[in-house]
């Protein structure tokens, strides 16, 4: 489960995806149990999970195509190749009751294992079996456009779906499944739902490449290099490699990715090994020897057009596609960022996987809360220097009848440096406070309002402006942060933040949680695997 929410279900068998040996051949099987054995290396595992061979990766290199169309966006060829695209209207199956939109843009990529048409020869057995989600990965472009975060769910990670409508406009009725069962018989506006259902992560747009066109864009690429630890000799994959580096073209790349007999035969091991290839690829994509290659820009284009199919809105919104594409040129500098949604076996079966808590729920509130842009200095704006956090003082007030909630928002303050030195209660005997405002005192009418804007950019929603003279608590009392008592408090007015029935929450930085740093992949990662 990633948050609080629960949706009765009634579970049931999906042939094609849970209860067929067909489909567990082809990839159907969990990854193995994240644990470790007495030496730290995860259990090699001797049921079917070790023998699953799981294709990765092609969804974000589907993406890099996206990416370069981006920076052509004033270009004919652009114009001319964005009809080969193949595209869905979606947002006519997702409803109404969707999470809030914030100014960062949510993309949903995904790799599909369909073995129709050219892809049939990855796996014949599997042409009626329909199509999985074999690559689920959100990626999170900050409002500023100047960072990205990539979350990885596994596949076979048992969640509760919503009742939604699929592509075709079919009902799927909610249960708890395995999450590729929402994409298998719901497609990609299924798979939305469910995965902004149990994140509360808006998704704006999807990207989604198959087999064939991963092996194509790579192609196109010219190849990608990686580095191996030691050899490679898997006749599953159908790659033999020898240790060190190599530049591989399309079929070794797809090989590469779908690689599970290899190392200590971990899909933990297999998920870096696919963040590290991916890291490569956003090098390539954006490097200037690919933009500034015509025939190879050219080439790369019309493969990337052919082998992906997104949504319209973003097939249509050039100023999306150059959004994208220019946070993919910073982020070459500053490193991409990969995580793979903390999880754990499931009690219940061991051939699956759960999210962990509270680790899962901090990721994904992390992100939704990315919603501040950094507002454009003015040439005539005063040099008088920006009020820091740690020189605000804030009286948390709560005006609405929800308990613990003056302490829940003084806690997310006090973790982004503010002081806070009292919680209490403002709610009046006639009801809660309708709008929350933030308020400095009338003998502060000089430093107030900059202490005030300090905070209020802290807050979700529109930015309140301060508002002159406080209110009397109810009741209050002192607050002692985690962390312990400050030994010298700051200067400088106390502002009061009264918290209304609007209230949307605490804006907090997008960041990687402590607990889940050491298995971040970036451009500082080891590219030998």
């Amino acid at each position: 489960m990633s948050d609080h929410r629960h949706v009765a279900v009634k579970e049931r068998t999906v042939p094609s995806v849970r209860g067929s040996r067909t489909a567990r051949r082809a990839g159907g099987g969990a990854p193995p149990a994240q644990e470790t054995l007495p030496s730290g290396r995860p259990p090699r595992g001797k049921d079917r999970t070790a023998r699953r061979i799981g294709a990765g990766g092609w969804a974000s290199i589907g993406l890099t195509g996206l990416l370069v169309l981006g920076t052509l966006g004033g270009y004919k060829v652009y114009r001319d190749t964005l009809g080969e695209i193949k595209t869905l209207k979606i947002d006519d199956k997702l409803g109404d009751d969707r999470p809030r939109q914030t100014g960062a843009l949510n993309v949903l990529l995904v790799g599909s294992d369909t073995r129709e048409g050219d892809n049939l020869r990855y796996g014949q057995k599997m042409a009626d079996a329909g199509k999985r989600t074999d690559t689920i990965i959100l990626m999170h472009i900050s409002p500023n456009r100047d960072k990205a975060t990539l979350v990885s769910f596994p596949r076979d990670s048992m969640v509760d779906m919503p009742t939604c409508k699929g592509e075709k406009g079919n009902i799927v009725p909610a249960r708890r499944e395995m999450i590729n069962a929402a994409y298998n018989e719901g497609g990609i506006t299924c798979t939305i739902a469910t995965l902004e259902k149990l994140t509360d992560i808006y998704i704006d747009h999807f990207v989604e490449v198959d087999f064939t066109g991963f092996k194509n864009i790579v192609d196109a690429l010219g190849g990608i290099r990686i580095c191996l630890k030691q050899p490679v000799d898997s006749k599953k994959a159908k790659l033999q490699l020898a240790a060190g580096w190599h530049n591989l073209n399309g079929e070794k790349a797809l090989g590469y990715v779908r690689l599970r007999d290899y190392g200590d035969n971990s899909d933990i091991q297999r998920i870096k090994r696919q963040q590290v290839f991916l890291t490569q690829v956003v090098k390539k994509a954006t490097s200037g020897e690919l933009l500034t290659n015509p025939v190879k820009l050219q080439s790369f284009i019309s493969e990337a057009a052919k082998s992906v199919r997104m949504d319209d809105k973003l097939a249509n919104d050039q100023q999306a596609l150059i959004d994208i594409a220019m946070s993919a040129k910073e982020l070459t500098a500053n490193g991409v960022k990969f995580i793979t949604v903390p999880w754990g076996p499931d009690p219940t079966d061991t051939n699956r996987v759960v999210w962990k808590q509270p680790q899962a729920s901090e990721l994904f509130e992390s992100i939704k809360n990315d919603t501040e842009v950094t507002p454009t200095a003015s040439p005539t704006a005063s040099a008088k220097p920006a009020v820091k956090h740690e020189q605000v003082r804030v009286q948390v007030l709560n005006g609405t009848d929800k308990p613990g909630l003056a302490a829940d928002v003084a806690g997310k303050l006090a973790a982004q440096g503010f002081v806070v030195t009292q919680v209490g209660n403002a709610r009046p005997a006639t009801g809660n406070v309708p709008t929350t405002s933030v308020r400095y005192a009338k003998k502060d009418t000089a430093d107030g309002p900059a202490y005030a804007d300090a905070l209020a950019a802290r807050l979700s929603g529109e930015k309140l402006p301060g508002t002159l003279g406080k209110v009397k608590p109810v009741s209050s009392e002192k607050y002692t942060p985690p962390t312990g008592p400050m030994t010298e408090p700051p200067a400088g007015p106390v502002i009061q933040l009264v918290i209304g029935d609007d209230w949307k929450g605490v804006r907090v930085p997008t960041k990687i949680p402590d607990s889940l740093k050491d298995q971040v992949v970036d451009v500082k990662t080891n590219p030998c695997q």
